[in-house]
């Protein structure tokens, strides 16, 4: 059991399932990706750095990239999509989840800049 499971398990079951399907995008992105919690919600890890971190809102899932680039470079498609969004979160409402393949886009993109690093 990782702590991401652990943390999963205190979360009402129909938000669960939201982190989960996110969980999972990004398993199949990066199989060897770190689970850990940071800033008290579940993280992903690359090479030690944090790429994705995501929790459950009263009314939204937050998606953080750890960065604010990839907010920007996804502005556009994020406006489209209807979602809300700071320099460093993502609010994807719980009727409208996010596209694998705009997940994935970002996840790319910030991986591409831990490789930079």
């Amino acid at each position: 059991m990782t702590v991401i499971d652990e943390y999963l398990q205190n979360i009402e079951a129909s938000k669960r399932q939201h982190l989960e399907r996110i969980r999972q995008i990004v398993r199949k992105i990066i199989p060897d990706a770190q689970e850990v919690i940071s800033y008290g919600m579940p993280t992903m890890q690359y090479k030690g750095k944090s790429f994705l971190g995501f929790n459950a809102h009263i009314n939204h899932i937050g998606i953080y990239p750890y960065g604010g680039e990839e907010i920007s470079v996804f502005k556009d498609k994020l406006i489209e999509l209807g979602y809300g969004f700071s320099s460093g979160a993502i609010r994807v409402p719980f009727d409208n989840p996010i596209p694998e393949t705009l997940l994935k886009e970002i996840i790319e993109h910030r991986i591409h800049r831990i490789e930079k690093i």
